[in-house]
């Protein structure tokens, strides 16, 4: 079973810096079965931080099988929420923006 710290380091080797020009996000996962973790896109720049976020634009919940399959691209993230395995609560559009973010 991969980790969230594990998931949030292959995050950050995926980020696309040129995808996040001129952005200034802030994505929250709550990670049902382990812990929770944000992540602030500014300005070409990425920082991902355990805990939570204080006004993310969207929360992102789901397991952390879920959250695994959608980064490391085995599971697509819009069938996971069609299927109830990942809800969104704020700016749901957003979530949308994580796939040129983050590029499988």
């Amino acid at each position: 079973m991969t980790t969230v710290a594990e998931i949030i380091k292959n995050m950050e080797g995926k980020f696309n810096p040129a995808a996040a020009a001129g952005l200034d996000l802030v994505f929250q996962f709550n990670i049902e079965d382990d812990s929770n973790f944000y992540t602030v896109i500014k300005d070409g720049t990425c920082t991902v931080s355990e805990g939570d976020a204080e006004d993310p634009n969207v929360t992102l919940i789901m397991d952390s099988e879920t959250l695994n399959g959608v980064i490391s691209g085995e599971t697509d993230g819009m069938q996971a929420f069609m299927g109830g395995k990942l809800r969104a609560e704020g700016d749901m559009m957003l979530a949308l923006k994580l796939g040129e973010l983050f590029p499988v």
